[in-house]
């Protein structure tokens, strides 16, 4: 038996309340950025040309999320193109695993690579036998990056791949393109604006890495650990200026990204 329609009045009430709780969601989610960006967004601009710890910092956090999500985009292209291609035994499970850094705390997960990566461990002490030292380095905070921030990566690459009609690639295929030929023929192209949007997304998350980084690394600082360090050491407002620099650092290219989505989907026919 067919329910009961709501009425025009409940109708009207369901839609006030669904933008009322918009309204707050979104109020909750930008007022607290904003107000990071307004109290000490000028001040952190001005003290880049004044504080070289800051500068250095930065430059670290920006190098080091570049290099995590460029080894992100080598080793998460395959995985995303596996999981949106292929059914196989053991999928599900292989697609828990990947998502599963993104579930853990950060400093667990740091703990997680400390166990993995530490001098004590067996790996670890394998890669100081062959002169490459973890904890306490940059390739610490690229580890660390790499192991919060890839997750997303593949799950983005995944969903573009997945968009791409597979009939396309088999056309190829009869036509006489290897499955690589065919892949970087009709497949890598068609998904690239997806595949890009997940990498800068991978960047802005591995930029504002914390729990994982302090673990393993607390020194040489990122702009992270340094926000982190100044406001335990001298209070708020010292750390103000760093936490605004940072949420730039992150808001920018995630902002040029959306407004060129944005005008690449109006251009669309």
């Amino acid at each position: 038996m067919a329910g009961t329609a709501p009425t025009r009045g409940a109708q009207r009430l369901i839609a006030v309340m669904a933008a009322l709780a918009s309204s707050l969601l979104l109020l909750f989610l930008a007022v607290p950025i904003g107000k990071l960006i307004g109290a000490g967004g000028a001040a952190g601009v001005r003290q880049l040309a004044v504080d070289a710890e800051l500068r250095g910092a930065l430059s670290l956090t920006a190098m080091t999320a570049t290099a995590a999500t460029l080894l992100g985009v080598l080793g998460g292209t395959p995985l995303a193109y596996l999981l949106a291609r292929r059914e196989f035994r053991g999928r599900a499970v292989l697609s828990a695993v990947l998502d599963l850094p993104l579930l853990i705390p950060h400093p667990v997960a740091g703990i997680a690579l400390l166990l993995l990566l530490g001098r004590e461990s067996v790996v670890g002490g394998a890669m100081i036998t062959a002169g490459l030292r973890v904890v306490g380095t940059p390739l610490g905070i690229v580890a660390a990056m790499l192991f919060v921030a890839a997750p997303l990566f593949i799950s983005g690459a995944r969903e573009a791949f997945a968009k791409v009609d597979p009939r396309y690639e088999a056309v190829a295929r009869t036509l006489g393109d290897t499955p690589q030929r065919a892949f970087l023929r009709i497949t890598l192209p068609l998904s690239r604006r997806g595949l890009v949007a997940s990498a800068v997304v991978m960047w802005a998350r591995a930029v504002s890495e914390f729990g994982a980084i302090v673990v393993l690394t607390y020194n040489p600082k990122v702009a992270s650990v340094l926000s982190y360090d100044r406001f335990t050491s001298f209070g708020l407002n010292e750390a103000l200026p760093v936490a605004a620099v940072l949420a730039l650092l992150a808001l920018i290219p995630l902002t040029a990204l959306r407004t060129l989505r944005g005008a690449d989907d109006g251009a669309a026919p």
